[in-house]
């Protein structure tokens, strides 16, 4: 089976607002990182995160999911938002949306839609949809 490689960049968070702050799991997602790295062994794919030094301003949850960029060039995905990936969030999990994030981009790249599709809603985060 041929190596394929999902990148998940996160890059840095600004917190512009005062009256919502939004906690990121720093702690859980080490341990969550890890175990998707290894349920995807299984598949043939390595899994490889990194802070990136580009800021994304968060005024809410949807910025949250722009600073969180998948990047799966086996399958043609090259640096999409988590949000664009999966659409919205029902419950503002940012490690069950990371589940469906990669699961979605792993096993089943043709349910992203492309850019300039109109079903992507657009956070203006860059990513190109």
């Amino acid at each position: 089976m041929a190596e394929k490689t999902l990148t998940i960049a996160f890059y840095q968070r600004e917190q512009e607002r005062v009256d919502w702050q939004y906690r990121f799991p720093t702690a859980e997602l080490e341990a969550f990182l890890q175990q998707m790295t290894e349920e995807l062994s299984g598949f043939g794919v390595t899994l490889v995160s990194r802070k990136e030094e580009t800021v994304i301003t968060v005024k809410g949850y949807g910025d949250v999911l722009n600073s969180v960029r998948l990047r799966f060039p086996s399958a043609g995905l090259g640096n999409l938002c988590l949000g664009h990936v999966i659409g919205s969030s029902p419950n503002a999990d940012l490690l069950e949306d990371l589940r469906r994030g990669i699961n979605r981009v792993v096993f089943a790249p043709e349910t992203v839609e492309p850019d300039g599709s109109d079903k992507v809603v657009c956070h203006n985060c860059g990513c190109g949809c």
